[in-house]
């Protein structure tokens, strides 16, 4: 759905991005993440064909960006950082005016508006103000907003800053519906806590180049990642889970271990059974909620190599 190859982009002091490419799959909702200043929102913006690269290809559904800005415009959806809602609208107004900037007809603008307002959840807001919303609810009505013409692509810029917690995670629950009715995201933070819930992969984004080269999956349905702690340290736990059938060892010390294996619950009974037999005072075992984190920091290394 999403291609680069070797994308550049130079401001008049620095050069932002340097030689990016990555390729991003349809129907999947893509981390991009990274600290600030390493190029996150200069690369969702040449993206969205709102800004020239210096060189490189940027090519979405099959068009360049370069050679077909509006059409790429029609099949895609932006939200930048700061963006900005008429509050002397109603949400029907808001939505209105943006189904007919993206060129829908008057005659189907109704229509397209009562649809975004439903996949968002703010249908019963319609006749509600935008000024009156509450931070989570003016979110959704951006969001709306940029999806409003059913695009096909969706890029989102720091969407979960400012929210409160039950915000956050209806956001989360938002953007997973839009995933699974057939739209592509990509979403960029630089706290990683925010994305966790919903990203199937991820761009680590380090001084303007993708780190390691290429976006690392950081989800799998059918093999998670499980943790696994051990309260009596064993220098051969590392060796005893490389040798189990199924199970693809991620890290290991004499403690923890990090792993993927399926998720049958009686595949799982049994590799405990077989490390108890041998020996092994098993304190916790269970699906990782960390799985973003501890990709982004085996990839760059930990906080404390980095300084």
């Amino acid at each position: 759905m999403i291609e680069v190859e070797s994308l550049v982009y130079e401001y008049p002091a620095m050069r932002a991005l340097k030689g990016v490419s990555l390729t991003v799959g349809s129907g999947s909702i893509t981390a991009l993440v990274g600290p600030n200043g390493a190029g996150k929102t200069t690369l969702l913006r040449c993206l969205a064909a709102l800004e020239q690269p210096y060189s490189g290809k940027v090519w979405i559904d099959g068009l360049d960006t370069v050679r077909s800005p509006r059409d790429i415009h029609a099949k895609l959806g932006y939200l930048p950082d700061f963006y900005g809602l008429y509050d002397d609208l109603t949400v029907r107004r808001c939505l209105t005016y943006a189904a007919r900037s993206h060129g829908i007809a008057a005659a189907a603008a109704g229509e397209a508006v009562e649809k975004a307002a439903k996949r968002v959840g703010i249908a019963d807001r319609l006749e509600t103000r935008a000024g009156e919303l509450s931070r989570g609810l003016r979110q959704r009505l951006a969001i709306g907003q940029a999806i409003v013409h059913a695009p096909r692509v969706l890029l989102l810029d720091e969407p979960a800053a400012g929210l409160d917690p039950q915000a956050r995670r209806d956001l989360s629950a938002l953007l997973v519906s839009l995933k699974d009715s057939g739209m592509t995201l990509v979403v960029s933070s630089h706290i990683l806590a925010e994305l966790e819930d919903y990203s199937t992969e991820m761009i680590i984004m380090e001084n303007g180049r993708v780190a390691g080269g290429q976006p690392i999956k950081v989800r799998d349905d059918e093999r998670p990642r499980y943790a696994l702690e051990i309260s009596t340290p064993r220098a051969d736990l590392r060796d005893f889970l490389s040798a189990r059938a199924g199970v693809d060892l991620l890290e290991a010390d004499e403690h923890h271990a990090l792993l993927k294996f399926t998720r049958n619950a009686g595949a799982r009974a049994k590799l405990v059974r077989d490390l108890v037999s041998a020996g092994f005072d098993v304190a916790s075992f269970g699906e990782s909620t960390r799985a973003l984190e501890e990709t982004y920091f085996a990839q760059v290394g930990s906080p404390e190599t980095r300084k």
